[in-house]
């Protein structure tokens, strides 16, 4: 797939329907950037935008992956099929945000424990406020660290990792 060829072909059909980049991105909820840099091929739309770009531009999402026009239009079966594929995807990503907020509201709690532990009563190091500051302390820097790799490229590495050794 060549992004650039889409961009360009994304280029064409914005400028044939005669709208701006910044009438475009009011359209669809973006920045007139974003609209930028998919015209110069640096980033793609989300799939559930090119379903709505192919029905905006009368085109069919082939002729947008091909960044050409063909004749045919675009077959509504595989339509259906690529906005459930977007919704699905979307789901994902809203399960994976409430998780990292429900991680990142018991990391800042444990903190919170922790410095009052360690502030409020610094003299007292034994028993239950001695377990429960290494407790806070260890949950928050746990899920700290947790943050951190499902946050960066490395988590994409290891899903690969684990999704290879499990086969």
């Amino acid at each position: 797939m060549d992004q650039v060829k889409i961009g360009t072909f994304l280029k064409e059909l914005r400028n044939g329907k005669g709208i701006t980049q910044e009438q475009l991105a009011d359209r669809f909820y973006v920045s007139r950037r974003t609209v930028s840099r998919w015209e110069t091929g640096s980033n793609l739309p989300d799939l559930d935008v090119l379903v709505e770009l192919a029905d905006f531009y009368d085109v069919d999402l082939r002729d947008i992956f091909n960044g050409q026009r063909r004749e045919d239009n675009m077959d509504n079966e595989l339509k259906d099929t690529l906005l459930q594929a977007a919704d699905y995807t979307q789901e994902v990503s809203n399960k994976i945000t409430k998780r990292m907020n429900v991680m990142f509201v018991f990391a800042t709690a444990a903190m919170v424990l922790y410095l009052v532990a360690v502030f409020a009563l610094p003299d007292i190091d034994t028993g239950i406020w001695g377990f429960l500051k290494g407790m806070a302390l260890g949950v928050s820097l746990g899920m700290l660290v947790i943050g951190i790799i499902l946050t960066s490229p490395l988590h994409h590495k290891i899903v690969e990792w684990k999704a290879g050794k499990t086969r």
